[in-house]
């Protein structure tokens, strides 16, 4: 099926079959007729009801195969096992893609098992398309395509604009419209995508991507699986120049039990799914408010070829609202930057006092249409702000034609981008503002949730896809066999040997470690299983020894039997450097604050792998112990270089067909020129 055919079909049908549609509207199942009639659907529109002979006053068909036509796109209201015999239907006569509402796969235990079996051998085919299950179904609201039984399609005057939606909550669609069209905003069209079994997120906003009227894409997503159509969609709607911001579910520790590394913890779901969507140029907000409130800003505002620092002016007609807004933004590290010493001048010589504070506070001056317009010029062009954002106090619900009309009369002026916080709850002027096209907040949180991720979006910076590793387990590698794996890195001397044999002739300097060596002792300080500082052959039988009185005593069943000794050395500083393989969006490079207090320190950055020099520089600049690292209040400078070309050799293990998990903890940053030395490593592969 041609990828065109499908993506009309979806979005821009111009027939429409609705199996097992009820009678009546009120109803789940007889809402889709009832709303495309109300929205006006110039296209044909097909009733199936086998029990009646008409529906809501419309003729009924008694099967798909009874219609005089082939439908673009069918919309199915059966219960599960009925909506897979219309499935069938639909692909025996040729029905280019259909929706399906009900549930009763995934969540439905041994029978929904059996519905899901059937519905993927379907799609498996090839010759429909599905979207859902437990989708409730799609609008596209410049063509009158309310084909969904959402109840809040029943509101009229649906906000007609640029906004695209995709959710995989259903329910949300509706409160994301409801709370648009209150506050001014307009939507091209909103998609429930359901279970995915099919069309995701990613391919039902790629259909959309060609369509002029969707100028602007918001993602309600509660997972990241199918992450490749994801980060394929985020690639074509930058090139289109259609900005994608998202809302994410889950900022927990949900995947702190998944691996025996400290780096299973850092890398966590959520924090995997920032990675991502920052990597695909996607903003990502923390607010659901944010979420609906941030799109003309990110259209003004265009993502960043690299990372830009933020810097914010602030103007106020409000000192408290000011203050509200400028607390939250510099709690996101949004630096609010002061007017420099040519832009104050410039004020001054245009009547305005300038005062001395960080942020220009008009006071009830500002509530003059020409002081307002003059200041928030004069910010646009100063070259020391990257955004300007304008506060507005009461005079925004009293008297929004001096307070609010400036910034719209200036919205296609050229000059730095702005965004409007209007302080008091003053709908009209939201509404004005957000018609007009001006960015506008109504909450500090909000508004500095979206103006911190507008500013940290960046084009996309995606490594090449590398094909995943189903994860079931695996084994880890011991200590020795990991740095076998690790050729490639810096790795301070060792030897290993039986802990019962003779001590062997160090083939390098005391002082010394002594280490349990035994793959299912990962984590060997807790079981007492390393000793430190051994400065002779005697004291390293001693510790040898003490290190199998511990293993015993707090692992009841254990035994030590193989022990590695490694030389000692002294550096800079630690750091963890780690490569996982997420299930949802594949493998991911950590570098973070090393040692044992690694997951307490949380000194983390991530970035997709692979990474290339450049990349890993950059990961390193991130790292509050970088500070130290480089050489802060007189201490020795490390050898940064070094560290990133180790981190660059990690991440290439993504290509190994494999290793699953990698991690390097503590790797020891040696002084410049020096390079570095790992001194612990665990390594987790497929068998």
């Amino acid at each position: 099926m041609a990828a065109q055919s499908w993506q009309k079909a979806l979005l821009r049908p111009d027939t429409v079959a609705l199996v097992g549609v009820s009678d009546d509207p009120a109803k789940t199942s007889g809402r889709p007729l009832k709303f495309l009639r109300a929205a006006g659907f110039s296209g044909e529109i097909y009733a199936i009801n086998p029990n009646r002979d008409t529906v809501q006053g419309e003729k009924a068909f008694g099967s798909l195969s009874d219609l005089p036509a082939v439908p673009d796109h069918a919309f199915i209201l059966t219960g599960a096992e009925r909506a897979l015999d219309a499935l069938e239907e639909c692909e025996a006569i040729g029905v280019p893609v259909a929706t399906v509402l009900a549930t009763g796969f995934a969540e439905a235990g041994a029978a929904g098992e059996r519905n899901l079996e059937r519905l993927h051998a379907l799609i498996g085919r090839g010759g429909l398309r599905v979207l859902g299950p437990s989708s409730i179904g799609l609008a596209n609201l410049h063509h009158g395509l309310n084909l969904t039984a959402n109840a809040a399609f029943a509101e009229s005057d649906l906000p007609k604009g640029g906004l695209f939606v995709a959710s995989h909550s259903g329910s949300l669609i509706g409160a994301l419209m409801s709370r648009g069209k209150r506050k001014g905003l307009g939507f091209s069209g909103l998609v429930s995508v359901g279970g995915e079994a099919d069309l995701s997120i990613g391919d039902v906003c790629e259909a959309a991507i060609g369509d002029p009227d969707a100028t602007g894409f918001l993602l309600f997503l509660e997972h990241m699986q199918h992450s490749d159509r994801l980060r394929r969609f985020a690639e074509r709607a930058a090139e289109h120049g259609k900005p994608v911001a998202a809302f994410k579910l889950g900022r927990s520790e949900e995947a702190a039990e998944l691996a025996q590394s400290h780096t299973g913890t850092l890398a966590g779901a959520d924090e995997v799914a920032d990675v991502f969507l920052n990597a695909c140029g996607i903003a990502r907000v923390n607010s659901f408010e944010g979420l609906l409130e941030i799109t003309p800003l990110l259209q003004c505002l265009p993502a960043a070829t690299k990372r830009r620092r933020g810097r914010v002016g602030v103007i106020t007609t409000t000192g408290g609202g000011a203050a509200m807004a400028v607390d939250g933004l510099a709690g996101r590290g949004v630096e609010i930057v002061p007017a420099s010493a040519q832009t104050r001048t410039r004020l001054a010589d245009a009547g305005i006092e300038p005062g001395e504070n960080r942020i220009l506070d008009l006071t009830l001056a500002g509530t003059r249409y020409d002081v307002m317009r003059s200041a928030v010029e004069i910010f646009r062009q100063a070259p020391e702000f990257d955004l300007v954002l304008i506060c507005v106090g009461s005079s925004a619900r009293f008297n929004p034609d001096l307070a609010v009309q400036p910034a719209i009369d200036l919205i296609s002026e050229n000059g730095h981008p702005f965004a409007v916080f209007v302080v008091p709850d003053a709908p009209g002027a939201m509404r004005r503002l957000a018609s007009a096209g001006v960015p506008v907040f109504e909450h500090p949180e909000t508004c500095a949730d979206a103006v911190s991720a507008a500013l940290a979006r960046r084009e996309p910076a995606l490594p090449p896809t590398l094909a995943n590793i189903a994860d079931h387990g695996g084994r880890t590698l011991d200590e020795a066999e990991a740095y076998d794996r690790l050729s490639m890195v810096p790795v301070a001397p060792w030897v290993a040997f039986d802990a019962d044999a003779p001590l062997p002739e160090l083939p390098f300097e005391y002082p010394v470690v002594a280490k349990v060596l035994d793959a299912a002792i990962p984590h060997k300080s807790d079981a007492g299983g390393v000793i430190v500082g051994i400065d002779g052959p005697d004291a390293l039988a001693d510790a040898i020894d003490q290190i199998g009185s511990n293993i015993s005593g707090r692992l009841p069943g254990a035994s030590l039997k193989r022990v590695l000794v490694q030389q000692m050395r002294k550096g800079v500083g630690e750091v963890l450097i780690g490569m996982r393989r997420d299930p949802q969006v594949g493998p991911v490079i950590v570098l973070a604050a090393g040692g044992v207090f690694t997951e307490i320190y949380r000194d983390t950055v991530m970035r997709l792998a692979p990474v290339d020099f450049d990349g890993a520089m950059g990961m390193i600049a991130s790292l509050k112990i970088t500070q130290i690292l480089a050489g802060a209040r007189g201490r020795q400078e490390g050898d940064l270089e070094a560290l990133a070309h180790a981190v660059v050799e990690v991440s290439n293990l993504a290509a190994c067909d494999d290793i699953v998990e990698a991690e390097i903890n503590p790797m020891l940053v040696l002084p410049k020129g020096d390079g570095v030395a790992a001194v612990d490593a665990l390594i987790r592969v497929t068998a």
